[in-house]
């Protein structure tokens, strides 16, 4: 089974997403999408596409498409005249047996959106994050695919109380599950946190493990650190090949995963 986590970067550089998509389509069994914006109105907005969703889904037409917004009040932080939705957005391919789906919250609630103020970048939104996931059936085997956006925080991607109690919520979940687990997507976390340890006690990290250096694109202009998104499954997860993509269609690249 063939998987690829990416943070489109709402759809900024539409045109080369768009291309990358159309090029795998079919060839993927499960894209798991993070920063995907939906609206009924066909516009940019601070350079970010209001109805990606549409672009992928008339791309995607074979696939079952699963979305999870963390908030609909867009409209509010960027000031635009029209309602739009954010979150993640999960295509598996319809010849496989989706067992069940859902959404967890792992920071705040739906569309619990605040304007906090930081010392040295001025004031910021704050915003929900959730975890979005699918148990598909694979070679007659359950397997929990976990697509996740964590929170972020201008300049810092250290731990932070919220940071730690995020993985925590994350752990809880997966704990339930007894099924084979992957979990990947932008986590806005440096791969020595303590947030991220947490993760590794019955995961492992694939970032590690494949000693990638870098997972954001030539777009990324953040300056704070290489890493972002990350891939961990259990121990019975039989990888057969992962890899960081060079393809720069957002401001990450995206992590491609074939497992049994």
């Amino acid at each position: 089974m063939k998987l690829i986590s990416l943070n489109i970067w709402g759809g900024q550089k539409h045109k080369e997403l768009l291309d990358f998509v159309k090029k795998l389509n079919g060839k993927i069994d499960i894209f798991c999408f993070q920063e995907v914006f939906k609206s009924d109105v066909n516009a940019f907005s601070s350079k970010s596409k209001m109805n990606i969703y549409s672009d992928l889904e008339k791309i995607l037409r074979d696939y079952k498409i699963f979305y999870a917004p963390t908030f609909a009040n867009y409209d509010l932080i960027t000031k635009i005249d029209f309602d739009a939705l954010f979150g993640e957005a999960t295509f598996v391919k319809k010849s496989v047996e989706v067992i069940s789906e859902g959404t967890v919250f792992i920071y705040r609630k739906f569309n619990d959106t605040r304007v906090l103020t930081h010392d040295s970048h001025g004031e910021y939104w704050d915003l929900p994050r959730n975890l979005h996931y699918v148990v598909v059936k694979n070679n007659g085997k359950n397997f929990l695919i976990a697509n996740v956006h964590g929170l972020w925080r201008p300049q810092n991607k250290g731990d932070t109380k919220e940071s730690l109690e995020q993985s925590d919520k994350i752990l809880n979940f997966l704990n339930s599950y007894k099924s084979g687990k992957i979990i990947c997507g932008d986590f806005n976390l440096r791969p020595e946190t303590k947030s991220i340890k947490k993760l590794e006690k019955n995961m492992v990290n694939l970032i590690k493990k494949y000693d990638v250096k870098n997972t954001r694109s030539k777009f990324y202009t953040g300056g704070e650190g290489n890493f972002a998104d990350y891939i961990l499954v259990s121990p019975d997860v039989k990888v057969q090949k992962f890899e960081v993509m060079s393809e720069h269609v957002s401001d990450h690249l995206p992590l491609y995963l074939e497992f049994e």
